[in-house]
């Protein structure tokens, strides 16, 4: 194949043979990633650890790619702060985790079903959640062929009405447990449905204390046999709210990247967000006034402007709702992204900040000096929750640990 060449940055010519090994991989940063901090997810570790204190576990929760920041970064970030265990939704994410090294007891807070991802679970040393009795039997068959134990939790269901048996059936489903040799029943726990939102109420009349009463009964039920399980409830809004959802252990996601269940939650917590969108300007042109832009024209420039394109869209993560409402910062200075946000791009008016150049950074999430930029801002103008903005980036943008 004839080979080609092409002037770097630095002007000099690079030839491409055209066989792959002679291809260098491109800098991550070369068009737009996801920048994250994990020295901030060691410190949030920290301050959530001893927030808790000594006498309470600390899972960390890095489900969906550790929600958006690469669940390998923060897995190990937040156990050398302190974390002791990490929480996952599937078996694949657990498995993945196992495959980067990673020793720690895992627990996957999703439902296997079948024996095959039992089986797989068993083997890589994952913990199951269980909802019933068929499959702690699948579970028992799967470890009394490898003559050793297979650990599990229990999930109750005190309110959330998605996974778990109910509360009236604990004690008879433990009793059942209890009979089958080749488990070992080490957790019992429940999730809360409305803890976010009961922070804005009295907690003692909330939905949360339903919970927290129905999940205090099952335990009583159980006597003495609940004091040989680890006991969890709360997630980030019940860690940050009541010790009373405390018990031996909290399950945190979303403060454990730096963000608050409300927006104005008050705390003295520390908490320090861990992320950052970028994306570079790939070029800047002037066009006159009444100048359409973008799909379907639904932004026209009200005066001669100056627009920067910068190649992020919603195939990376930026909901297409936004378009029109979000701002980004360019050396702290804010500016908007007008018209449609399409698929692999979208345009910011810089008039006002004409000197931008094709190449400059703009931060679309995250701080950049005195600009601030979080997820909540965008969901306030989505109708999302910070949830969701944070899993949307795609796996086309690069992670960029720093």
């Amino acid at each position: 194949m004839q080979s080609m060449s092409k002037i770097n940055n630095s002007g000099r010519s690079i030839t491409f043979s055209g066989k792959n090994e002679n291809v260098m991989n491109p800098d991550p940063r070369s068009r737009a990633w996801v920048e994250v901090d994990s020295k901030v997810i060691e410190n949030n570790s920290r301050v959530l650890k001893n927030f808790i204190g000594p006498e309470c576990l600390l899972m960390a929760v890095v489900k969906a790619d550790g929600y958006g920041h690469g669940a390998e970064t923060v897995a190990n970030a937040a156990l050398l702060g302190g974390a002791d265990s990490l929480g996952v939704a599937t078996l694949e994410e657990g498995i993945q985790l196992r495959n980067a090294g990673l020793k720690c007891q895992i627990l996957i807070l999703g439902n296997l079903i079948n024996a095959e991802e039992l089986y797989y679970s068993f083997c890589w040393d994952l913990i199951p959640t269980i909802s019933g009795i068929r499959e702690a039997i699948i579970c028992n068959n799967i470890a009394e062929n490898k003559h050793k134990k297979f650990v599990i939790h229990l999930k109750v269901d005190t309110g959330m009405t998605r996974l778990g048996c109910q509360c009236n059936e604990v004690e008879e489903l433990i009793s059942k447990i209890d009979y089958l040799e080749n488990i070992s029943l080490k957790g019992i726990y429940s999730h809360l449905a409305m803890a976010d939102k009961d922070l804005e109420s009295n907690m003692n009349q909330s939905f949360t204390q339903i919970q927290l009463n129905r999940f205090e009964k099952v335990l009583k039920d159980l006597g003495k046999r609940n004091k040989l399980l680890c006991k969890h409830l709360a997630n980030s809004a019940g860690t940050l709210s009541d010790r009373r959802l405390h018990f031996d252990m909290v399950r945190v996601g979303l403060s454990l990247y730096g963000y608050y269940p409300l927006n104005d939650f008050e705390s003295d917590l520390r908490l320090d967000p861990a992320l950052k969108v970028k994306a570079r300007v790939t070029l800047v042109r002037e066009v006159e006034k009444d100048t359409g832009v973008g799909y379907g024209h639904f932004f026209k420039t009200q005066r001669k402007s100056k627009l920067a394109v910068v190649a992020i869209g919603y195939a990376d993560g930026v909901s297409r709702n936004l378009s029109g409402k979000i701002s980004a910062s360019i050396d702290g200075f804010l500016v908007p992204q007008v018209g449609a946000i399409a698929m692999d791009q979208m345009v910011f008016d810089i008039t006002d900040k004409p000197d931008i150049k094709t190449g400059q950074v703009l931060t679309l999430l995250g701080t950049d000096g005195e600009v601030s930029i979080s997820p909540q801002n965008w969901c306030d103008l989505s109708g999302s929750i910070p949830w969701e903005v944070l899993c949307s980036f795609r796996n086309r943008l690069p992670r960029v640990v720093t």
